[in-house]
């Protein structure tokens, strides 16, 4: 199925039972059950093995903002790699585009960094790339194309508002430039993502 989220973000992170943005911690600070009538009874402890591992799969996805056809191939990929598979994963996500373009602080959720590469307003190394799939290697420099740095988004973005306290070691970033450039390869304890990648693999090893 080659079919991505496109509810309300909130409420797909009290699906997952972790904040997926950041406006989502707000919410699911006061609301950490699943959504729905039932939500407040729901133990997700009594899920079975099947079920656990589907929904660390599934997060992997939403965290990522990808299709389940996406993520399959991206798990070709990793298999195939000669690391541990499930970092492999995790890091090969990681260098996507937009996921680089929201860890860089260009963008205040994965869905509008997306949003911002499919626009045109992107470019790796000087020449404008739209596919929020693609995948940057290490010494690439990704900047905001010069006709779109006077939107408001961009100029937040210069000022560093949407900028995480910790900058990911694997990158570095000049917000007032709006640029950033993939200095290395991410490995899996520099990534911040709420999602145990054992469980994935199992689910794709079943």
């Amino acid at each position: 199925m080659n079919v991505r989220y496109t509810g309300p973000k909130v409420r797909l992170s009290r699906r997952a039972g972790v904040p997926l943005t950041r406006k989502a911690v707000r919410y699911f600070e006061q609301r950490p059950y699943p959504p729905g009538e039932h939500g407040r009874k729901t133990n997700r402890r009594n899920t079975g093995d099947y079920g656990l591992r589907l929904l660390e799969k599934q997060k992997l996805r939403w965290y990522y903002d990808v299709s389940e056809r996406q993520l399959r191939r991206y798990w070709d990929l990793a298999v195939r790699r000669p690391g541990a598979s499930g970092a492999e994963l995790v890091s090969l996500l990681e260098t996507r585009l937009a996921s680089l373009v929201l860890r860089a602080g260009l963008a205040p959720s994965i869905y509008a960094a997306r949003q911002y590469v499919t626009h045109g307003h992107i470019a790796v190394d000087g020449r404008k790339v739209d596919i929020p799939s693609y995948l940057v290697k290490p010494g690439q420099v990704v900047t905001v194309r010069e006709r779109s740095r006077r939107m408001q988004p961009f100029v937040a973005a210069a000022e560093g508002v949407h900028a995480d306290e910790r900058i990911a070691p694997y990158l570095t970033v000049d917000h007032a430039d709006l640029r950033f450039t993939l200095t290395a390869w991410p490995e899996r304890e520099q990534v911040v993502v709420p999602v145990d990648e054992q469980l994935v693999v199992e689910f794709y090893s079943r």
